[in-house]
């Protein structure tokens, strides 16, 4: 029989070359992505993966997961950790920058809504999938992409979890807006004004939430409906959702809440009853509500607020 010592050493020794085995089984493993742009093969757990999506940044990060590569715009509070080191600076959200991929060889490359015009460009590069989110069902894609993240770098269970959260998050609000009137949100940027209803990027209040929208047949495009003060008094809302794009971007201008002071606008439902919530610009606007980070939050803000005008 062999002395204790010399077996509980191979014990170690075998356990150490099964965990060696099983982690360069790991970092040869490949898997299927199908996303909004097809379908690429893409290894497991990337070494070298530059995002090009702050929403998708924002998932990875509720899953632990830290990339290599961002854009090169600075990065916005809730993702403050990606603003200094040493990164790869992949371009711009709009136009990601292709002698950078070239010259760095991403072993994965994620792009979202606003590069999905430059995928097959960018798919020269490496392995590429996109994230862009169906406006027709974005509680759907945003379960899909965290799905997908999770399986790319073996976080399926923690992917699960953060979606059985938001879901009874969104079920607990839904009962809320079931009971609220209806609503209208508008966008301001520049002094103007454009209204988003169903089906549009920001039209979760009504496809996601269950509020009812104010106004019927707005106008589905990627700028909205252009709405005036005398259209928000005829629409009346029971409430108003109003999104600063001027502030998501970081550009001078009239602030939203100093745009609605006014006299039509405090003569509406909403700003009778003091139910004109200002959304998180960053979350809506810059992300898109896409990252389940900012989705959770938002959800939840919006859980105060309607269950605020209940008490």
């Amino acid at each position: 029989m062999l002395p204790h010592a010399l077996r509980r050493g191979l014990s170690v020794t075998g356990l150490l070359l099964a965990t060696s085995f099983s982690a360069a089984a790991l970092a040869n493993e490949t898997v299927t992505i199908q996303h909004s742009s097809g379908e690429t093969e893409v290894p497991v757990n990337p070494q070298k993966a530059v995002v090009i999506d702050w929403s998708t940044l924002d998932t990875l990060q509720q899953l632990g997961v830290t990339v290599q590569g961002t854009p090169s715009n600075t990065a916005p509070e809730l993702l403050k950790q990606y603003r200094d080191g040493d990164f790869i600076r992949a371009g711009s959200l709009f136009e990601p920058d292709l002698e950078v991929l070239q010259s760095t060889q991403p072993d994965l490359i994620i792009t979202g809504r606003r590069a999905q015009g430059q995928y097959a460009e960018v798919a020269k590069f490496g392995p590429t999938i996109d994230v862009t989110p169906d406006p027709k069902d974005l509680l759907g894609s945003l379960e899909r992409n965290t799905r997908l993240l999770g399986q790319i770098y073996a976080r399926e269970a923690e992917a699960e979890a953060l979606i059985s959260k938001l879901e009874a998050s969104v079920q607990e609000l839904r009962k809320l807006t079931a009971e609220q009137g209806n609503g209208l949100l508008v966008l301001t940027t520049g002094g103007r004004m454009a209204a988003f209803g169903s089906g549009t990027r920001f039209g979760m209040i009504h496809d996601v939430f269950g509020l009812p929208q104010a106004v019927d047949n707005l106008q589905v495009g990627r700028h909205g409906h252009s709405v005036s003060f005398e259209f928000l008094l005829e629409a009346n809302p029971d409430w108003l959702f109003v999104m600063d794009r001027d502030a998501a971007i970081g550009r001078e201008g009239v602030a939203a809440a100093q745009l609605m002071d006014n006299e039509l606008v405090k003569a509406t439902t909403a700003g009778q009853k003091g139910q004109i919530v200002y959304l998180d610009p960053v979350s809506w606007y810059l992300l898109d509500n896409s990252g389940i980070g900012v989705m959770q939050t938002s959800v939840e803000t919006l859980i105060e607020a309607f269950s605020a005008a209940n008490r």
